[in-house]
């Protein structure tokens, strides 16, 4: 089946790249509401599976062992931007588990929040841990760690008990024995997952219309609660969720992922850029939104500056523009 065509990049009259891509929307019981290329595409979900990772701190007790509210709950399912809110969060979290930054295995690197790298910079400080985008995840492995008494130094082992239990709510989550699953190792170091693209989005489906009250929908009431925690300011997930309050949980993934879990709907949707390229995703996820009618006036103000982002020379004049070409009904 041929990759549909997603986004066209202009540079005066002319067309000068595009970008190809894949997504599908589903129903709670996976039933395909619309899909452009082949649902059954293969994908890596890296942090697209974050808030499936998280549900065994619920299902084990270890959130409720260790008071872990909305805040704490919403940090472990986002891919952050290393801000100081961020930073002291996953520390009080450690702290309260009886660790430090020296049990998070993730590696480091600058804060995705630009101004925050530069503060780094200018006070002579170097990265930590505590920054990288994937800190809440990892805190959130040792949290399950301790909480169930299982060894601590070798976490990201596929087969180390805590990552068994993570394998088995991603794999109820998107509908899929956890053999069916291959696995391979993330940025961060921890196990990551191949699922076809269809069953991300229903994965993201039943996060949305999960019943109140269980673990699931506990946990996506703590991320519509706090979107400045699932990404970071100026980030699309957080613009997104800040600017249509309560109706979406919004993911990215790295090499093109994103999802969407529309909680009114009760929809998941999926995408995948098929060349990994993060410059399509904005205006695809926001031509996206607008195509399943979901936009507020305010919504739309909000999201235009990622609508079709402008080329700019190195004189900073408009060349170009980034543009969503598709359309999910034909």
């Amino acid at each position: 089946m041929d990759v549909p065509v997603l986004v066209e990049v202009t540079r005066g009259p002319e067309v000068e790249s595009r970008h190809r891509g894949e997504m599908v929307v589903v129903d709670g019981t996976g039933n395909l509401r619309h899909h452009l290329g082949d649902p059954e595409s293969l994908v890596c979900m890296r942090s697209l599976a974050k808030p499936f990772q998280a549900l065994p701190l619920l299902t084990t007790g270890a959130a409720a062992a260790f008071g872990f509210g909305p805040e704490e709950l919403a940090l472990f399912c986002g891919s952050l931007s290393g801000q100081d809110f961020q930073v002291k969060l996953v520390e009080g979290i450690l702290a309260r588990i009886g660790l430090t930054a020296q049990a998070l295995h993730c590696g480091s690197h600058p804060p995705l929040h630009r101004p925050s790298a530069q503060a780094l910079v200018q006070a002579g400080e170097k990265p930590t841990a505590l920054h990288h985008t994937c800190a809440g995840k990892h805190a959130a492995m040792l949290a399950l760690c301790v909480h169930q008494e299982f060894p601590l130094e070798d976490y990201l082992n596929p087969e180390h008990p805590v990552q068994r239990l993570i394998v088995d709510a991603v794999a109820k989550m998107v509908g899929l024995p956890p053999e069916r699953i291959p696995v391979a190792v993330d940025g961060c170091g921890a196990p990551v997952f191949y699922v076809p693209l269809r069953h991300i989005a229903l994965g993201f489906a039943r996060l949305a219309g999960a019943a109140a009250g269980s673990p699931a929908a506990v946990l996506r009431d703590a991320c519509l609660a706090n979107p400045r925690h699932i990404a970071g300011d100026g980030r699309l997930e957080t613009v997104i969720m800040e600017a249509l309050p309560g109706r979406v949980v919004a993911k990215t993934g790295a090499e093109g992922g994103f999802a969407l879990a529309l909680v009114k709907e009760g929809l998941g949707v999926a995408v995948k850029i098929e060349d990994g390229s993060s410059r399509p995703l904005n205006p695809t996820i926001v031509h996206l939104l607008e195509e399943l009618e979901l936009l507020t006036p305010e919504a739309q103000e909000a999201l235009a500056p990622y609508h079709q982002p402008p080329i700019l020379n190195h004189r900073q004049q408009e060349v170009g523009r980034i543009k969503a070409v598709f359309s999910l009904t034909g």
